[in-house]
């Protein structure tokens, strides 16, 4: 299938990707982890043979690995059960398009051994949307960062919502496979899989929680064309 947005050099995307027939790509924390390291890792012009890594080194200690030069700018993420955000920029001719292609590899192979099973995992090709302007930026990065918002009210009574939203904050803080933690000013190990020299000025002094991503997308409104 031909791609309709085609890739341009010092510009911003929005990708994302679900799992094939929706299915869940994330059935535990390892599995969270080490797509995450893969984020990581595999944003490079190198090859890098996970299974030699892991035969003398523990998942987490990827981050200590020095890379060659990236592919691409990695502004935000989030990882949900079926489906992951990425926010990137594009230094180099072809550069997203490697990048999504070693991380899906990489990531589907270990799905599939883990798990026993055949077959592809993602949906193809993944999707992508440019992101053009300061209003379309503002609010793609703050979805990405609101997403896991979602897992609060799924299965919950209507009575319990309004008790819930009062703890939205502590909730995305307590979100491990997201950047909203790096936003908030936290520093870990997986903070290098971000590189925020790329991101736009308008974004540098923001201050970051819930209640100011949630004013950003109402501000700027859905953008037509986006997944929900």
């Amino acid at each position: 299938m031909e791609r309709k947005i085609k890739f341009v050099e010092n510009e911003y995307y929005h990708l994302y990707s679900r799992g094939v027939e929706k299915r869940k790509i994330f059935l535990n924390f390892k599995d969270y982890e080490r797509f995450v390291a893969i984020l990581y890792i595999m944003n490079q012009k190198d090859s890098f043979n996970f299974a030699n890594f892991l035969k003398s080194h523990k998942l987490n200690e990827i981050f200590n690995e020095d890379r060659a030069e990236p592919l691409v700018s990695i502004l935000s993420y989030v990882l949900m059960p079926n489906h992951f955000h990425i926010l990137v920029y594009e230094h180099t001719e072809g550069g997203i398009s490697k990048f999504m292609m070693k991380v899906l590899t990489a990531y589907s192979m270990y799905f599939n051994i883990k798990y026993k099973r055949s077959g592809p995992l993602f949906m193809h090709p993944f999707r992508s949307q440019h992101v053009s302007g300061e209003s379309q930026y503002l609010w793609i990065f703050s979805y990405i960062h609101l997403n896991p918002l979602k897992l609060m009210i799924q299965d919950t009574p209507k009575s319990e919502v309004v008790r819930i939203k009062s703890t939205e904050d502590e909730f995305l803080k307590s979100y491990q496979y997201s950047s909203y933690l790096e936003y908030g000013g936290e520093e870990r190990s997986q903070s290098k899989i971000l590189d925020r020299s790329s991101m736009p000025e308008y974004l540098l002094n923001l201050e970051i929680d819930s209640k100011r991503y949630k004013e950003l997308a109402e501000e700027n409104q859905i953008i037509e064309g986006y997944p929900q």
